[in-house]
């Protein structure tokens, strides 16, 4: 059996810049939240710190919302 790797820095890899365009927009985890919900996604705020965080993976339907929501490129997410 594969051992997994617990090592919550490789859960996700876009946590550290959902976070940094998030600040650079002045918008809060509640903000984001709200407006993923314009695109039919419901994370909640509780789950945007888990994912800045990287405790919290990201599926790809939220990371092309999330790119949306930020107005960045999911490219800019993988930075």
């Amino acid at each position: 059996m594969e051992k997994m790797d617990t090592n919550l820095q490789n859960f996700n890899v876009v946590g550290d810049n959902v976070r940094r365009y998030r600040v650079e927009q002045d918008l809060s985890q509640k903000e984001l939240s709200e407006r993923l919900e314009t695109y039919a996604v419901y994370i909640c705020r509780g789950s945007i710190s888990r994912i800045e965080r990287h405790e919290r993976a990201v599926m790809d339907f939220e990371l092309k919302a999330l790119a949306e929501a930020l107005k960045v490129t999911i490219y800019d997410l993988y930075e």
